[in-house]
């Protein structure tokens, strides 16, 4: 009688004192994740997959924010289901718990909000502390992320290395122009992507320019040719003024040079010397690094020590009344 009493004090003050310590504490180690990939399409809902390796004790994955809890699957190799437990709910959900297994488990579900549409464009914000990837549907070639241009090509997306926060913005109806220029028998098209009105576009066979008018701010302007049309290094003026650009090459003798003008006025792309303020990237950017912030673990090592002393200590009261 008294070692079940013993029994239910234990019960209760582990109970008691792990959900109000942290909330973060669960059953089970962290997971040893394979693979996280985040799929993007032209909708507010995105698509996430964790790849588990298999572990003969239960183990618990941290999920991203936003998750559709009905929309939860976890199977095997096979597409068998197994049994999981969540740790929290709807929007508070915090991880899953992933039973042991001998086998790798696959664990699938949807992002409500991940994305929001305005004026044509995209954006997507995308957080998680471990090392993960972004995949695209097949309709979306071109993105922005932070303000950099890249064209995937034959690629199917980026790598966040070191995990964190990552910004991406992609067009939902690519908004193109094309306008034909001639340099002397020859002739070149030279391709205008943005939100912006654009017009009085000019080419100036002498100067090897190319000038048109932006009449919106802050909206993205992409402009891809034929490098040698005006011949790198670039320099990019708005009203006569330097403005940084990004530079992306996806193809041989083919370059996309892209910006953010802060004001309306008439852009001018020449050759120039090489200017030290202005940024470039390359089509090897699709491999990004992002910083994550390192979680402070003390606190939870602290509440578990607490509650291994008060494990002991029962041990030892409950020994010591049945050895009388």
């Amino acid at each position: 009688m008294n070692n079940q009493i013993y029994l239910i004090i234990l019960f209760l003050a582990l109970v008691t004192i792990i959900p109000t310590a942290s909330a973060q504490l669960s059953f089970g180690v962290e997971a040893y994740q394979r693979l996280i990939e985040v799929e993007l399409n032209k909708s507010e809902i995105a698509n996430v997959k964790h790849v588990v390796a298999a572990s003969d004790v239960p183990v618990n994955l941290n999920v991203f924010d936003g998750v559709i809890v009905e929309s939860i699957t976890v199977t095997n190799d096979n597409g068998d289901e197994k049994e999981f437990g969540l740790v929290g709910y709807g929007e508070a959900l915090e991880s899953i718990t992933i039973f042991a297994s001998n086998t790798d488990s696959i664990i699938k579900y949807n992002l409500e909000d991940a994305s929001t549409l305005y004026e044509n464009l995209w954006t997507s914000r995308i957080a998680y502390p471990e090392a993960f990837s972004v995949l695209f549907s097949e309709e979306i070639d071109l993105f922005f992320l932070s303000n950099n241009i890249i064209e995937l090509g034959n690629k199917k997306g980026i790598a966040v290395n070191t995990g964190g926060n990552v910004i991406i913005q992609y067009y939902d109806k690519i908004p193109k122009i094309i306008e034909e220029v001639s340099v002397e028998e020859d002739k070149f098209n030279v391709e205008i992507i943005t939100n912006s009105k654009i017009n009085e576009f000019n080419f100036d066979q002498e100067s090897k320019s190319i000038s048109f008018q932006v009449n919106e701010k802050n909206k993205f302007v992409t402009i891809s040719m034929e490098e040698e049309l005006v011949g790198s290094p670039y320099v990019i003026l708005l009203n006569n003024e330097k403005i940084l650009y990004n530079k992306s090459v996806n193809k041989e003798n083919y370059v996309s040079l892209s910006m953010k003008p802060q004001a309306v006025g008439e852009i001018t792309i020449s050759n120039s010397e090489y200017i030290q303020d202005l940024t470039e990237i390359t089509s090897k950017g699709t491999l990004t690094e992002v910083t994550a912030n390192s979680p402070n673990d003390y606190f939870i090592w602290l509440v578990l020590g607490g509650v291994l002393i008060i494990i002991v200590i029962v041990a030892i009261i409950i020994m010591r009344k049945i050895k009388k």
